[in-house]
């Protein structure tokens, strides 16, 4: 693993919170836009345990994840990754990703419904640009 392309990536999860959580829904992918968190390369997404995304994860756990392209243009550089997602309601997890944005759909980091999903990643690719060779990590 190129500590370099390690780097790149962290900057990408760091600097990009907003990107597309795909999942399996009925032996077909299912993409919805998601906030990540990560803690390294591990990502984290909250969610209500109530929806769909976590039925498709208990079902199949392999997401695909995409992250950093800002449709500036072609230039800008993202991530790809495959991950394998489970379901965490720790409280001292749920509490350090809470975000106020999340109360749209969640009422508060005690709320009853709040889970996380934690990605953890199984293979990564960094793009530079849209097509440049990826790096892999």
């Amino acid at each position: 693993m190129s500590n370099n392309t390690k780097e790149k990536v962290l900057t990408i999860l760091k600097d990009h919170k907003i990107g597309t959580l795909a999942t399996i829904r009925g032996g077909k992918p299912y993409s919805r836009f998601m906030m990540f968190f990560n803690e390294d390369l591990v990502l984290y997404t909250a969610t209500n345990k109530h929806t769909h995304k976590v039925e498709d994860i208990e079902e199949n756990p392999y997401v695909h994840i995409l992250l950093g392209y800002e449709g500036q243009g072609w230039n800008d550089s993202y991530v790809e990754i495959q991950a394998k997602a489970n379901v965490e309601d720790r409280q001292e997890l749920k509490e350090k990703f809470w975000n106020e944005h999340l109360r749209e759909w969640i009422s508060g980091p005690d709320d009853p419904n709040y889970v996380l999903l934690q990605l953890t990643p199984e293979h990564i690719l960094y793009f530079e640009k849209a097509g440049s060779e990826p790096e892999e990590l």
